[in-house]
């Protein structure tokens, strides 16, 4: 007998990439540069006629002349008056929300994509997330949960429409699950240290702040995101202007970010609170109750350090873990983190600019798995 044997194998072929336009083999590289420049869109430019000119990237056919009025006709750039009275250009809201999609993509583009908010927990019941089943009703169900359309109609099927009666056999409830939910503060150290000795740190720091929002605000919606900056003094800033953030000439106030950071979360209603300071120095700047500054850049400070515990501490009654991500390796700075983190009973990473935003990202999916109290 003769049987025959389909044999299947691999076929090779020569690796195509995929057709890109002119527009968007630049356009990459242009929300990479934006960011560097924080939104400056005249020096996004010069850099990459510098690029072009090294690296031809562009054709007599397509300029980067035509690149830019290809931005201004897809509404990404727009002109602006300057305050000197000028006229320019600046980057439009459609911009920044390519930027962060930009940042998300480049640190978790490996994460698998997901439907809003799908963190279930084994719990079933009473919710706030509807998942459409229907079930017989059961005693301590909510009287929200009935469905009424569901329920009438087991009446009249049960008991006829002759002389309507609706029993508790009758009643059914549509199913939840409970879903856990996390407010997060992200503090930035903005301080002057975060460009010092030829490093730019900031621009790290800011994408992986762009990707979390972006990652929080399209993955986790009922979460909540704030950002808060720290320098001499502590303030909120808006997703739309991380673009935009650059250093000063700061101290490090890290109590007051502290501070600020908790105010903030003791306004949210969700159990679930924690917070992610990323810092490169050390707590060098208080702010006394008279509004002067104390300030100390000279090696730590005890008197500037034990406020900074005494915050770790404040935060720990709080139930607000902090996790510190420190972009330095000084012996003496990680002790202090050390016992900053020994004080909160949170966590430290000791970590260079790479692997920052996986590291964030890691955490922030461990610390939503588990209930923090």
């Amino acid at each position: 007998m003769k049987s025959n044997v389909n044999v299947s194998g691999f076929q090779f072929t020569k690796y195509e990439a995929p057709f890109q336009t002119p527009f968007d083999k630049l356009f990459p590289i242009f929300k990479e540069l934006i960011t560097h420049t924080s939104g400056d869109f005249d020096e996004a430019i010069d850099w990459m006629r510098q690029l072009d000119e090294e690296y031809q990237l562009t054709t007599p056919e397509y300029t980067i002349d035509d690149f830019i009025d290809d931005l201004k006709k897809k509404g990404y750039i727009r002109e602006e008056v300057k305050p000197d009275g000028s006229g320019g250009i600046a980057i439009t809201a459609k911009t920044e929300r390519a930027i962060r999609q930009h940042a998300l993509e480049q640190i978790f583009g490996n994460l698998n994509k997901a439907g809003s908010g799908n963190h279930k927990t084994k719990q079933s019941g009473k919710g706030d997330e509807h998942t459409g089943d229907l079930r017989a009703f059961q005693f301590g169900d909510s009287v929200e949960q009935i469905s009424l359309t569901e329920s009438l109609k087991n009446a009249q099927v049960n008991n006829g429409i002759g002389e309507f009666k609706l029993t508790e056999q009758d009643l059914v409830v549509e199913d939840t699950h409970h879903k856990s939910q996390m407010s997060t503060v992200l503090m930035i150290d903005i301080s002057h240290s975060m460009i010092l000795y030829g490093e730019d740190r900031i621009t790290p720091a800011k994408k992986v702040a762009m990707a979390l929002a972006e990652l929080i605000t399209t993955r986790y919606p009922k979460d909540t995101l704030d950002i808060l900056v720290f320098g001499n003094d502590a303030w909120t800033i808006q997703i739309k202007d991380l673009p935009y953030l650059q250093v000063g000439p700061y101290h490090t106030n890290t109590v007051a970010g502290l501070q600020l950071a908790m105010d903030i979360l003791r306004r949210k209603r969700n159990t679930n609170k924690q917070i992610f300071m990323i810092t490169d120095g050390k707590p060098s700047c208080v702010r006394e109750k008279n509004g002067e500054y104390y300030m100390n850049s000279n090696g730590l400070d005890q008197y500037i350090v034990e406020k900074c515990y005494n915050q770790a501490a404040q935060a720990r009654k709080l139930h607000i873990p902090i996790t510190t991500f420190m972009i330095a390796r000084d012996p003496y700075l990680q002790k202090f983190v050390n016992y900053f983190t020994e004080a909160n009973q949170g966590k430290a990473f000791y970590t260079g600019l790479k692997g920052l935003g996986e590291m964030i990202f890691e955490d922030y999916e461990t610390n939503r798995k588990k209930r923090i109290r």
